[in-house]
């Protein structure tokens, strides 16, 4: 089975992000809008600072009775991240996740997000040739 790189993954996503200031609530809605579970926390230079995630608004801010229109990301985000470089092959991310008990790895270039990797859509293409080979080992067993 072919083990993608990050690159091949992310290629074509758009990188929702956020500054550190964004209020919870508008970091919320732009991810609901783009179906996705996490937001990149960018600096004005464009460089990673953060990620944001669903787990998040549950966590750090409902759970805390904190105002979404009144929090900054900054002050729930996941400011120490691990991420992976684009050259990086699928099996590390998902190396990364496992290990560390999350679900979304940035995908980041010279400092810069060009991507996410998350254990929601990281594995579509390798499920779908994984189910083809599952047939052709039963074709083959039914012809022997």
């Amino acid at each position: 089975m072919h083990n993608r790189t990050l690159r091949e993954i992310v290629e074509g996503q758009t990188v929702i992000s956020a500054l550190a200031d964004t209020s919870v609530r508008a970091a919320a809605i732009a991810m609901a809008n783009s179906k996705i579970g996490a937001i990149v926390v960018v600096d004005d230079n464009g460089q990673l600072a953060g990620l944001f995630t669903e787990r998040d608004v549950l966590n750090r801010v409902v759970a805390k009775g904190l105002d979404p229109d009144k929090t900054p990301l900054s002050a729930v985000m996941t400011s120490q991240l691990q991420t992976a470089a684009p050259d990086k092959p699928l099996s590390h991310a998902l190396h990364m996740m496992f290990e560390g008990g999350f679900r979304h790895v940035p995908v980041v270039d010279n400092g810069r997000p060009v991507g996410m990797v998350s254990a929601r859509n990281a594995l579509g293409l390798e499920i779908c040739q994984f189910e083809k080979e599952l047939v052709e080992r039963d074709h083959i067993a039914e012809i022997l």
